[in-house]
């Protein structure tokens, strides 16, 4: 092979791992819409669910009435409640990459550190005072981005990054939180240590804390999410 020709191949296999690399948002829709149809034997998915026949599709496809006007009740131990809007609540947002929720806190609830691995999260405060922060991957050390929300404040959240939120007011907060994927997925940091199936054994979380076993299992007890 010439020496042109071997620096042209090398150029090529550059970009096109790079393109690899980069591409990590959900793939483009081929069609203006694809909405997703509830049939659990579906063995064929197109950009996520399979589509229903445009022919059928209607304007109540793309619409959820109500879905964010009223808070549901928190019985959570962390003392937040999320409402969520993706696919299976409107199933117009199939294929558009895009997914909504809505959290609800009472005065010192606290969204535990989480993870979406899929996706970017924007958060925007309705009502209350949260404080909401990220920690970099970076190790040398971890640095924590965070601050004080208000009503109408904006913070984003890098895709994968370690985040939370605590409100921090003395009243109810509710925020609105959008993803760019229908799917981004939570790795939440309590259940992932604590709420395992199979379990991960006392023995490992003691070690992971540098606590006795007996106040990891006690850890255990009090996380469920």
């Amino acid at each position: 092979m010439k020496t042109s020709s071997k620096q042209l191949f090398l150029v090529l296999a550059v970009v096109s791992l790079r393109s690899l690399l980069v591409a990590a948002s959900d793939p483009d829709p081929l069609q203006d819409f694809c909405v997703a149809v509830n049939e659990t034997d579906a063995k064929v998915y197109v950009n996520g669910w399979i589509c229903k026949d445009p022919t059928t599709v209607k304007t109540d496809d793309f619409y959820y009435a109500a879905a964010f006007n009223v808070p549901r009740e928190i019985v959570s131990p962390y003392g937040v409640i999320l409402t969520p809007a993706f696919v299976p609540e409107l199933p117009g947002l199939n294929s558009q990459g895009l997914g909504l929720t809505r959290i609800d806190y009472i005065p010192n609830g606290l969204n535990p550190p989480h993870t979406h691995p899929r996706a970017t999260e924007v958060i925007t405060v309705l009502e209350g005072t949260l404080y909401a922060g990220f920690m970099t991957s970076v190790a040398d050390p971890n640095t924590l981005f965070a601050r004080i929300l208000y009503p109408g404040d904006i913070f984003v959240f890098p895709r994968g990054l370690l985040h939370f939120q605590i409100n921090v007011g003395e009243t109810n907060a509710s925020a609105l939180v959008a993803f760019n994927s229908q799917n981004p997925g939570v790795v939440n940091i309590p259940a992932a240590l604590f709420q395992l199936e199979p379990p991960l054994s006392t023995e490992i979380i003691a070690k992971i804390f540098l606590i006795d076993e007996s106040l990891a299992e006690y850890l255990r007890s009090r996380s469920s999410f």
